[in-house]
């Protein structure tokens, strides 16, 4: 490493070490503001509370993530670099921070889903029983991601939809035990990704086509829209950094994006929640 692509990577993470800190402070001090003004009820105090928590404990995780990439390679033909597996805890982390804290501006916007009969009602219902594993498939196709970063393994297989000249490349459990694999072989790693992501894809295709059957309220077809069209765009930028060999700013357009299906994905399901009984009872006609 040179001395310039040190001094690029240094003010990258300096200025990210000061970003995270800065949160805290835009968060603390309106949280303390809107407290003393009784604007913010106790249940909310309690979860935006748990929430910066949450946001300390990152900073902690953070530090023990770069704190992998000081420590002597095993190999001295290896680089230094940071744990895949701390980075991926590292990312994941801020996923879950991220959704409770758009979950929580979405319960204040919309406190009450708002449906105008029982059928969308229970077409709702229906979709949910979907979008909840689309939102799993969803993270775990960016914890994948994490792992492909902290293994460089966008350097490698720099083909679509071929891994080289195979669909399938050897060596896939080379590593013992098998397990290692999955996490720390390049190709398993990279493959995994490939899967993952086209099957989020390809499960985004089908809700958005069972939906088309299903009476919804206006607003969450246009979530599922919403979805569809950064799920393709995701996948467009995901091959697009593969084949250019991971440009940074492909790179990073492809880290926002995954972010942004996890926003699509965690709007969609805030807006499937189950009305609450009395809203429920407004819904059923007497007899």
């Amino acid at each position: 490493m040179s001395i310039e692509d040190f001094k690029f990577i240094y003010w990258i993470e300096y200025g990210h070490r000061m970003w995270g800190r800065g949160l805290g402070v835009f968060f603390t001090g309106p949280f303390i503001y809107f407290l003393s003004k009784g604007y913010i009820t106790r249940q909310l105090a309690l979860r935006l509370g748990l929430l910066f928590g949450l946001g300390i404990g990152q900073g902690f995780v953070g530090w023990w993530m770069v704190k992998s990439g000081l420590e002597e390679p095993e190999s001295p033909y290896r680089q230094p670099k940071v744990s895949a597996y701390r980075l991926a805890s590292h990312l994941m982390a801020a996923f879950g921070i991220f959704s409770g804290l758009f979950w929580t501006a979405l319960s204040v916007v919309r406190p009450e889903s708002h449906y105008q009969g029982v059928d969308f009602v229970r077409g709702s219902a229906k979709l949910r029983k979907i979008a909840i594993p689309i939102a799993v498939l969803v993270g775990l196709t960016a914890a994948s991601g994490a792992f492909v970063a902290g293994n460089d393994a966008g350097h490698a297989f720099n083909t679509f939809p071929l891994m080289g000249d195979t669909w399938i490349p050897d060596g896939l459990l080379e590593l013992q035990p098998w397990s290692r694999n999955f996490f720390e072989n390049t190709a398993t790693v990279q493959l995994d990704h490939r899967i993952l992501a086209l099957t989020t894809l390809t499960s985004v295709v089908a809700m958005s086509l069972l939906a088309r059957k299903l009476t919804l309220e206006p607003h969450i077809r246009r979530l599922i829209n919403l979805t569809l069209g950064v799920s393709v765009l995701q996948v467009t930028l995901g091959i697009s950094t593969l084949l250019l060999y991971v440009p940074v700013s492909l790179g990073a357009a492809h880290q926002a994006g995954a972010l942004s299906l996890f926003a699509s994905v965690v709007a969609l399901l805030h807006a499937l929640r189950k009305p609450s009984p009395a809203a429920l009872r407004t819904l059923v006609k007497p007899l």
